[in-house]
Order: structure tokens, then sequence, then C-alpha cells
């Protein structure tokens, strides 16, 4: 059966620094015993499962992102095609990633990108590793697109932030990590702040639509307090997404239907 391809499939969201609540979410997994046998992610989604496919532990992934300070992450630019440039994080994945090929990873990543040429998503899971990553992290905007096979790609988050659909007919289990709750917001002090809430409300309405689709969703509601470019807090940020989904898999009974009748992977 198609579905049996893969027993689990971990679909992580875009959301900038709070993308540090994936690796705390991996972190949780791992020490339950529940391993991810595919990875699909946007934007900070790709991102954390570039590195864990890569290899890296979610502690070490974390260390390797919190190399880089803000002002490295997101230097001003002339904004003909973007109001920041992303390079510092683009120096990280090409100092780190060990695989620079999708084949080359130890577990198998979709990444998705929104092609602005064509206005499709597009789902990437072959060839050229770094530069779908970046594509799939390039908020528009904020960023600049990346130029792929001369077409121009911007953050996945646009048209499917909560990629699901590149495995939803391979996996037994699914278990999304959603890092992007609303909430409430006062003020607005900037350009950035204002695009920065926009492209937040526009992923929320799809992430309660496709939460049903899972058997374990993980939606933090204490990201709210946290700023998508802040990653200053990236260890807050790890600590929400761990302890949000150890309470989550003790209170609602999660490993019975990763391990029916007590039948744990060891």
């Amino acid at each position: 059966m198609a579905r049996e391809k893969y027993k689990t499939g971990l679909v992580l969201s875009g959301g900038g620094a709070r993308g540090f609540a994936h690796l705390g979410v991996l972190q949780a997994l791992i020490e339950t015993r529940i391993f991810p046998d595919v990875i699909s992610g946007a934007s900070a989604g790709a991102i954390a499962g570039a590195l864990y496919c890569d290899g890296y532990s979610p502690k070490e992934a974390l260390k390797i992102m919190k190399s880089e300070s803000r002002l490295n992450y997101l230097r001003p630019t002339t904004p003909r095609y973007g109001l920041l440039q992303i390079s510092g994080l683009a120096k990280i994945l090409e100092t780190h990633l060990q695989a620079k090929t999708f084949e080359e990873l130890k577990i198998p990543l979709f990444v998705a990108a929104t092609n602005l040429n064509h206005g499709k998503i597009e789902y990437f899971s072959s060839g050229e590793l770094l530069n779908a990553v970046i594509a799939s992290a390039s908020i528009p905007v904020l960023f600049r697109p990346v130029v792929i096979h001369n077409d121009s790609f911007v953050d996945g988050g646009v048209m499917d932030n909560l990629p699901i659909k590149p495995i939803e007919n391979l996996c037994r289990f699914f278990i999304g990590s959603f890092v992007n709750p609303t909430g409430y917001q006062k003020t607005f002090s900037s350009l950035i702040d204002i695009a920065e809430r926009t492209f937040i409300l526009n992923l929320y309405k799809e992430a309660l639509e496709k939460s049903k689709k899972f058997d374990l969703f993980i939606g933090p509601e204490e990201l709210v307090h946290y700023k998508i470019l802040d990653t200053e807090k990236a260890e807050e940020v790890f600590d929400v997404g761990y302890r949000t989904t150890i309470s989550l898999i003790k209170s609602r009974g999660i490993r019975k239907i990763f391990f029916p009748a007590g039948k744990e992977k060891k």
C-alpha cells in the first residue's frame, strides 16, 4: 500500500525564528521513541528539517543556528526586491550542511517553495539542496527571491505553510508542528512589523483547516510572545516546543497510536 511506504511523517511549518520550536518538538519525539521516517517542511521548517535529515541532533542544530547574531542573519539591503538580506542564514547552512543534494540526506526531505513566476507551490525532494531550503525561507518583501532554474522562488508558506501534501499518501501516521499562533498584538512599530503580522495571519487559517489530518498536531500558543525575526530567544523557543510536545504525548495517549499494544521501537 502507498500509505505504508513510511511509518511516520513529520510536517514542519514556516515561522521564522519561531521555528526553533521545531527542534524542541524533534527532541521531545526522540526522547519518547517516536522517530520521523520522512519530513516535509516550509521556510523555518525546511531549515530544521534539512539539518535533522542531514544527521544533526536537535540540540546540535540549535547550536548551529544560534552561531550567528540577529544582525548577521538580517542585514538591511537596498529595497528593490527585499528589505533584508538572508546571507547570514545562507552562510550557516552552506558551512554546516554535509549533504549537497537531497539524495545525500540520511532521512528523506520535501521542501516547499513558492514559484513567483508561475504562481504555484513546488515541492523539492531531489537535486541541489541549499538553494531550495534558502528559497523556502525567503519571506516575500522582507527577503529577495531565490532564482532556481530561471524562476524566482519565495517562502513556501505563501501557498503551503504546512506542507503535508507531498507525503499525504506515503505515511501511516502524521505529526504536524505549527509555530504561528496569532493572538493579540497592540501596536506595530515598523513596516517590517506590519509585514510580519500580515504574513502570520495569512498562515493561521490554513493550519486550522489542516490540523485534523494529523494524528498529533503541535501548535504552542506560547509562541505568540515571540517575534518571527527575533533569533536571540532561540533556547526559550526550543523549550516551548519541547514542553508542549511532551505534554501532548502524555495527556492524549499519543504513544498508544504510534506504539499499539506496547510495541515500541527500541
